[in-house]
């Protein structure tokens, strides 16, 4: 048994951008894929941003809803644009990614577990990928794939570390080649990536094609069409490529679609769900994964340059829990004005790397009940003390009405000049981008390579990937690639690992510390606190 609270009919949430009943797919009466080409773009985006969050997250996703949320009450008509939540930290650390308190996307149960299918249909092609790819391997090798350089690997939508590195092929000559493998997180996967940057289904296709899978014995690439596989993957892909409309829980539309992780992935919802919220909304707020440094570092170095999707204004989320932990504080739950101000260094860097990319951001405080009055001063002096708009958020504990202060500041930041700049052009080498991003956007003295990014390196300098923007992966709760490195590091140099040429996605992806494509789980799991009652009401995912 499903249970409902009182939400509006999916209909009544889309008449609200003008859309009609005939281009929806409903999943139940409070989702539906929204079928058709995106309208013209008529709409102005916001960028939702944060800083160096404690792992337990900022609050960036329910500050963007309740955001939506107060310009429908100021009479504005907006709409939100969110990535899907991953089964992996829904069950892992961080919990769900539907928001909290008064500021949720519902329904939120069925978005954070199953939702319209969308994470089973880029698994399940990412898989069938493989199994296309091992079925060649064992039916004689006609493209003579090395065992050995096979880059590809299998998708699962859980954090499971016993899963990263695996050998597979065993038994026997019947049951395959057997070969080194490993799986990723479904959000980590190309499928994932390209799906959220594709602008129509022939670009999908396109780019679906174009995932290199690995090398012959002679080092040529090998594609995905070179697998045949085009096709058959797009089949699995064609409705999951539409986006999906649900509503806040004012009832106010929300488009959450694609989930690409912020850390390893360039951390933004779909292309086609922000195109068509801009077309038929005149305000839409859209999430950038993580902080500063990952998710709007990649937005506006990809997203907005190979999309064209130019933010208007920029919000940054500071919460004073974050200040107090990056400010030395461990129980950074409970009022500490030292430790605010001394954690107001990461603030700081974070409005620089905004002001990097051409905008003046809007600080907004995401308030918790335990925070003192005298933290709140320092952070609002801290904002007009350079300048900046500031405005404190209660949206978790008020909606809509609580976010009235943010909404009137943000209308205020999106009649300001603005002028956008990527950080470096596209045909720099990719050594210069990495460097340009380490030293300007983490605070880097250096970057440091391993032997094998070295090799790396070189190697995709030679298979014509330095005209790609690079994505790159590294830890969320550091400014640096060290996550004990809290507060505005100084005199810090960067390692990378690795680096990947993901030509479907049309980006290089560079490893950096020891980040994991597929996360563990922690010690206690928010799993362990997730049940179902026998009325079907679902407990412990309410945040």
């Amino acid at each position: 048994m499903i249970v409902k609270e009182r939400l509006l009919p999916i209909e009544e949430v889309a008449a609200k951008l003008g859309l009609e009943k005939e281009r929806l797919y409903p999943y139940g009466p409070h989702m539906a894929k929204v079928l058709g080409d995106p309208p013209k773009a008529k709409g102005q985006l916001i960028l939702v941003t944060a800083i160096t969050p404690t792992p337990a997250g900022e609050g960036k996703t329910t500050t963007a809803i309740g955001l939506v949320d107060a310009l429908w009450r100021l009479g504005k008509r907006a709409a939100l644009a969110l990535r899907e939540p991953s089964l992996g930290p829904v069950f892992g650390v961080k919990g769900g990614a539907t928001g909290g308190g008064k500021a949720r996307v519902e329904p939120r149960h069925e978005i954070n577990l199953h939702f319209t299918g969308d994470f089973h249909a880029v698994t399940s092609a990412v898989n069938l990928l493989n199994a296309l790819l091992d079925n060649h391997l064992h039916q004689g090798n006609e493209l003579g794939l090395d065992p050995r350089r096979i880059e590809l690997k299998r998708a699962i939508d859980m954090n499971d570390r016993a899963l990263r590195r695996i050998v597979l092929g065993l038994g026997g000559k019947a049951h395959g080649v057997p070969r080194e493998g490993g799986f990723e997180l479904t959000v980590a996967s190309e499928v994932m990536a390209l799906m959220s940057l594709a602008q129509d289904f022939k670009d999908l296709k396109t780019r679906l094609g174009r995932i290199r899978v690995g090398f012959t014995w002679g080092g040529k690439p090998v594609f995905a069409q070179d697998l045949g596989a085009v096709g058959a993957m797009a089949a699995l892909l064609h409705q999951a490529f539409f986006p999906n409309l649900v509503q806040t829980a004012e009832g106010n539309p929300a488009f959450v679609h694609m989930g690409p992780f912020g850390n390893i992935a360039h951390g933004t919802n779909s292309v086609r769900a922000s195109r068509m919220a801009l077309g038929l909304a005149d305000y839409v707020v859209q999430e950038a994964g993580f902080a500063t440094d990952l998710g709007m570092e990649k937005f506006m170095n990809v997203v907005a340059r190979t999309a064209g999707l130019v933010p208007e204004a920029v919000v940054l989320v500071a919460t004073l829990r974050a200040l107090r932990y990056h400010g030395g504080q461990d129980a950074y739950e409970m009022p500490d004005p030292k430790a605010v101000e001394r954690g107001l260094a990461n603030l700081e860097k974070h409005v620089e790397n905004v002001e990097l990319f051409g905008y003046r951001p809007v600080i907004a405080l995401n308030r918790f009940p335990t925070d003192a009055e005298e933290e709140v001063a320092l952070v609002q002096g801290f904002a007009e003390e350079r300048g900046l708009l500031f405005a404190q958020s209660e949206v978790y504990a008020r909606g809509g009405e609580g976010g009235l202060e943010l909404a009137e500041k943000v209308l205020e930041a999106l009649a300001s000049p603005h002028a956008y700049r990527p950080l470096y052009p596209l045909d720099w080498p990719l050594e210069a981008k990495i460097e340009a991003i380490a030293k300007a956007v983490y605070g880097a003295e250096g970057v440091a390579y391993t032997e094998e990014a070295r090799r790396a390196l070189k190697a995709a300098e030679k298979e014509g990937c330095q005209g790609l923007p690079v994505v790159m992966a590294k830890a969320a709760t550091s400014l640096s690639d060290n996550p004990k490195l809290r507060g505005r590091p100084k005199g810090f140099t960067v390692t990378v690992t690795d680096l990947r040429c993901r030509l479907g996605a049309g980006f290089v992806v560079v490893y950096m510390g020891g980040i994991e494509t597929l996360p563990g789980l922690p010690k206690v799991p928010q799993a362990l606190g997730i049940d179902v009652d026998e009325g079907g009401h679902i407990r412990g995912m309410d945040y």
